[in-house]
């Protein structure tokens, strides 16, 4: 028996519906449905961000061995984190936010890292379309899988650490080829730089045509067919990895007016100083994913489905302690991670 007088057996169980369900109450009800017995919603609070806590400590651990400068005498091949599920061939890694509740301090951003295994396949195993054909109906079928995460309530250069060890666990690192598809974030762009600069930056498809209905619909109104006609020409020149021509396009408009939205002023730019993130055309023929979606998944799966809740919010430490516990989850790994987590034999 454990010091809160339940077995590891009942904890254990106890901690993974914490997890995985929406509240401790709901996760007290699965707990009852899954062993026949109770356990009330306090209780499998304490456990679930007690174990929760014990996860923050060691990835902290591990963030600090996997930064710290080189050691004298430390060989340049020695791996300083156990890889997990290392990917021996093409890999991915996006980052993102999302929002949750803290108390006393309102929304705050939660970072998160994912990490994909990239597999290629012909382009007739692309799935046809039911409306017609799809924009990358010629294009190689890219499916990104075997993901990873880890999320906390990190500044950027916290995220960055902790980005590392991902990647390392990974091995990523080795991979020989690796891609990282993201929004325009200036900080995700910067760490990212920083740990895997042989990594491939590629701005997320979605936002960058986003960016030119934005600014359509601004300059045309929402529903104007000149406006329609116009993204579209854009949109294909952005697909061709022509980004000249969409800047020119941009700059006969105008935009430099204070009539119009920040947004909109600053598209120009957005498109200039991304150029080298936008080469769709080269980044399809490469077979590299072109979509950040696998993130934006993971911030949903990992992050909102259990930390959005109503009422006043988490404990930031609590917070932290769940979303510790959450990446391990949902990356595969919760059994090690408990076995990790027990006392030692003494």
């Amino acid at each position: 028996m454990r010091a809160d007088h339940w077995s590891e057996g009942a904890a254990r169980v106890g901690t993974r519906q914490g997890l995985m369900a929406k509240s401790f109450d709901l996760a007290a009800d699965a707990y009852a449905d899954a062993v026949g017995g109770s356990m009330s919603s306090d209780s499998l609070r304490r456990i679930a961000e007690g174990w929760g806590r014990r996860v923050e400590e060691q990835r902290e651990e591990v963030a600090e061995r996997a930064n710290a400068p080189a050691q004298r005498g430390e060989s340049p091949q020695a791996r300083r984190v156990i890889e997990v599920q290392p990917i021996a061939g093409q890999a991915n890694l996006s980052t993102d936010g999302g929002m949750v509740l803290i108390r006393g301090e309102g929304w705050k951003e939660v970072k998160l890292t994912t990490i994909s295994e990239v597999e290629v396949r012909p382009a007739a195993e692309r799935p046809a379309k039911e409306d017609g054909e799809s924009r990358r109906a010629q294009d190689p079928l890219v499916k990104l899988k075997e993901h990873s995460y880890q999320a906390g309530l990190w500044q950027a250069d916290t995220m960055a650490r902790h980005q590392y060890v991902e990647g390392l666990r990974r091995g990523i690192d080795r991979c020989p080829r690796l891609s990282s598809v993201n929004d325009g974030a200036p900080w995700i762009e910067r760490i990212t730089s920083l740990n895997f600069p042989e990594a491939v930056q590629i701005l997320d498809w979605r936002h960058a045509k986003g960016k030119l209905w934005t600014v359509s619909k601004a300059i045309f109104g929402e529903h104007s067919p000149e406006g329609k006609g116009w993204v579209e020409e854009r949109i294909n020149h952005l697909w061709a990895g022509d980004i000249t021509k969409v800047e020119a396009a941009l700059e006969e408009l105008d935009l430099d007016q204070k009539r119009w939205p920040d947004e909109v002023r600053q598209a120009p730019g957005y498109f200039e100083g991304n150029r080298k993130r936008m080469r769709y055309d080269e980044f399809r023929a490469e077979s590299y994913p072109i979509g950040s979606g696998t993130v934006e998944s993971g911030i949903n799966t990992v992050v909102h489905h259990r930390m959005k809740r109503p009422g006043r919010g988490w404990e930031r430490s609590n917070g932290q302690a769940m979303l510790a516990g959450l990446s391990e989850l949902h990356s595969g790994r919760f059994e090690q991670a408990w076995k990790d987590t027990l006392p030692s034999a003494a």
